[in-house]
């Protein structure tokens, strides 16, 4: 695993282009191939020069000895002009002396040598692709080892609890009493502490995956003109026409830093187009799998029967009430929703009035504090609940005093939380895992 790595770990057409070594001979390779000269973890300038003395490119470059290095090897990187065509002879020149760098493998090998546990070295991935602030932040805590301090904890534990069952089990008469008496409090502190956690991870996917907000409304309702004002482009056509809008638009925008897609929907109401048809239908799919819906109201215009159809087809399902075209003049009052069970915001999509708030009450509403959002991964959300029902499993085990499968399911939890950590996980979901990251990093 120790072989000679390079890859570009930057976009190619930037202003700066790095390219990463790692492995045997880095500080070798990186002597032949630049000029420059500086002591270890220091910047210096030079030239890169090919086999024959030709200059391929000005460059800085930094040499990072093993074992202080991000992959615990020799490592070195180099800083070249971000032209695609000496961003190639480079390459090339390495490539020459050194092996193309799989996706991932740079933190692969930084998590085979103990530098980041699994959960740190998925976070890396999560940093890089965060498209809002509350994500990057969360991803930030999961690297610099948030996740797996809880997650020792709770291992802790379980392993004080395990090691009291063995003992136990080979010693009954001596210590049964005393361990089964004990086991109940600690069992329950760690599945509640595991509930926690599944309990933000569950709310804060939207930070990875970003929240899915669709606008619903009768046609007319201004659904195009609030799209367009929350994502700050013209995306949907404005006419003053009912029934523009046929199909789904969608556009994703940050909401005091918490990724959203708008989906603007078509008019609901009964159509007898049968184009409208098939995008009120459509409009009913978006709404199903949203996480949020705004319902418009359009102040201008009479509550209507279908106003209130879809406020009662809407009743299980988290919403806000948007009352729009609060620049003209109103024939209704926004308090005539209060019995609806439902948030209520008044703004004007063509002034930018009461916009900021509705921003604000979207981001709450679908994203957790950022404090608790520190599970945002699939994969830990589903191996915290296996090691949840592990341990409950555990508990009611533990009341009829039967030891051996006691000490089975706390197996199974700890071989649940070892797969988050990568203490437990299998080679194949390793190399699944990298096999996502970008080449580079």
């Amino acid at each position: 695993m120790n072989d000679l790595i390079y890859a570009l770990a930057t976009p190619v057409g930037g202003a700066i282009a790095v390219v990463r070594l790692s492995g045997a001979g880095a500080g070798a390779l990186l002597h032949t191939v630049f000029t420059g000269r500086g002591a270890a973890r220091e910047m210096a300038y030079g030239r890169v020069v090919d086999e024959t003395g030709e200059t391929l490119d000005q460059a800085m470059a930094a040499f990072f000895p093993a074992p202080r290095s991000y992959t615990g090897e020799d490592m070195a990187e180099l800083y070249l002009h971000g032209g695609q065509a000496s961003v190639r002879r480079v390459l090339a020149l390495l490539g020459r002396h050194a092996r193309s760098a799989r996706p991932g493998e740079f933190t692969e090998r930084a998590f085979l040598a103990g530098k980041l546990d699994l959960a740190q070295a998925e976070a890396v991935m999560d940093l890089i692709n965060a498209g809002a602030e509350r994500g990057a932040k969360s991803a930030l805590s999961q690297l610099e080892g948030g996740l797996s301090r809880r997650i020792a904890a709770v291992e802790g534990q379980l392993l004080d609890a395990l090691s009291g069952l063995e003992a136990a089990i080979d010693y009954p008469e001596e210590l049964e009493e005393d361990v089964t008496s004990a086991l109940p409090h600690a069992l329950a502190s760690a599945e509640a502490e595991l509930r926690a956690l599944i309990g933000a991870g569950l709310s804060g996917r939207v930070l990875r995956e970003g929240a899915r907000v669709a606008l619903l409304g009768r046609p007319n309702a201004g659904k195009s003109s609030l799209l367009n004002a929350l994502s700050g482009v013209e995306r949907a056509i404005v006419t003053q026409y009912a029934g523009t809008t046929r199909d789904v638009l969608e556009e994703t925008v940050s909401m005091e830093g918490v990724p959203v897609t708008l989906f603007d929907t078509a008019g609901i109401r009964a159509a007898e187009d049968p184009v409208e048809r098939i995008g009120v239908a459509r409009a009913r799919s978006a709404a199903e799998r949203a996480d949020l819906l705004l319902i418009c109201f359009d102040l201008g215009a009479p509550l209507s029967e279908e106003d209130f159809a879809l406020l009662a087809e809407t009743a299980a399902r988290p919403r806000i009430a948007v009352c729009n075209k609060s620049d003209l003049p109103a024939l209704w009052k926004p308090d005539a929703l209060a019995d609806f069970g439902l948030s209520v915001m008044t703004v004007s999509a063509q002034t930018g009035e009461g916009l900021a708030a509705l921003r604000q009450a979207i981001a709450a509403s679908v994203a957790p504090e950022a404090e608790s959002a520190l599970v945002t991964n699939a994969r830990h959300i589903e191996a915290l609940q296996r090691a949840a029902a592990s341990v409950a499993q555990a508990c009611e085990m533990a009341a009829g005093a039967e030891l051996e499968l006691v000490a089975t399911d706390l197996r199974e939890a700890l071989n649940a939380l070892g797969e988050i950590t990568g203490r437990t996980a299998a080679a194949d979901l390793i190399e699944r895992i990298f096999a996502k990251f970008c080449v580079g990093k």
